[in-house]
């Protein structure tokens, strides 16, 4: 595998790989996974210098934080920082029931990740979405005092605008924004990321495949009831046909490069900037081996400019989420 470099989240000096590993798909959000694979997938990401591990504690309903901290057992725990997204509330079936941000509820979330990631700091600790009924001030300033406490390292934030990021920000430090951004989601680049920007807050980039669109390998048939990309807009109907057209121009021009269409994605957003870290959304090895090969691609300008042309800004069809959950989406308000 590449060797993978570091780069600085955000301003805070932490340093990370310069690209992260996103798990949730290990714990059924694309359908069943193989619980072995996953365990090798994550051994496979830290041995080739893979430190960031994002994850979710709604993942699986706690499953995908079981499933990382039995998998860093005997590792050093200093050589991995843990990104870990709260708030998200699920019933007995998988059901999502809605999303608390209370201050009296972080410190009891925080409590059984603690217990489930089998460590006693999380490094990077975020609310997944804006609660509507929650100021953002007072879920900051709740992370704040378990920061105090030590029990977190770093506050983080996720899927909001920028007038919440600069009101976060205005309570306590915050390393990053987790945030979609891919070739055909790029909707931060008009205020998110610059403010980020002028502000010295770090962006960890996921969905940078657009869950699997961006890829050489999707079919219509694949997309299973159990998996959540059959009810987004994106791969449904005339919208998929669309959004593959724009695929498929991506891959002439990796052919071109000697690259998968996946690598090429995450050169793109590799080259954005040094504030920039895609996460790897892979369960698999040979999708993990498959992006870090990416890393060694330095694209020039005539290729960016091809790129762009290949896939403009806005050309994609279809909303990233479903209706019900975009709506919820600060970030796109």
């Amino acid at each position: 595998m590449v060797e993978v470099p570091t780069r600085t989240l955000g301003s805070t000096g932490v340093q990370v790989s310069a690209v992260g590993l996103g798990a949730m798909g290990m714990s059924g959000m694309y359908g069943a996974a193989d619980e072995a694979e996953s365990t090798a997938t994550i051994h496979a990401a830290l041995d080739a210098g893979v430190t960031l591990i994002d994850t979710g504690d709604f993942y699986g309903s706690g499953h995908n934080e079981m499933l990382i901290g039995a998998a860093l057992t005997g590792r050093r725990r200093e050589d991995v920082q843990l990104s870990v997204k709260f708030g998200g509330l699920r019933d007995p079936a998988g059901g999502w029931v809605g999303f608390d941000a209370r201050p009296e509820a972080v410190p009891n979330f925080l409590a059984y990740t603690l217990k489930r990631l089998r460590t006693d700091y999380i490094d990077v600790y975020r609310p997944a979405r804006l609660d509507p009924n929650v100021p953002i001030e007072e879920t900051i300033g709740a992370i704040a005092e378990q920061v105090r406490a030590g029990y977190v390292r770093q506050i983080g934030l996720s899927e909001v605008g920028a007038d919440t990021i600069r009101r976060a920000a205005a309570v306590h430090p915050i390393s990053d924004l987790q945030i979609e951004y891919s070739l055909i989601s790029r909707g931060l680049e008009e205020s998110i990321l610059p403010t980020c920007r002028e502000l010295g807050i770090g962006v960890t980039a996921y969905g940078v495949l657009s869950r699997g669109l961006i890829s050489d390998t999707l079919r219509a048939d694949q997309l299973t009831p159990q998996d959540f990309r059959a009810h987004s807009p994106r791969f449904q109907g005339d919208n998929l046909t669309r959004n593959l057209a724009l695929v498929d121009a991506l891959r002439k021009l990796a052919t071109e490069r000697g690259v998968t269409v996946a690598q090429l994605a995450f050169a793109w957003v590799l080259s954005r900037g040094e504030d920039i870290i895609p996460l790897i959304g892979a369960r698999r090895r040979d999708r993990l081996t498959e992006a870090l090969g990416a890393l060694s691609i330095d694209l020039t300008p005539s290729e960016l400019a091809a790129i762009e042309t290949a896939v403009p800004p806005g050309s994609a069809a279809g909303e990233r989420y479903a209706a019900a959950q975009f709506s919820q989406l600060d970030s796109e308000r």
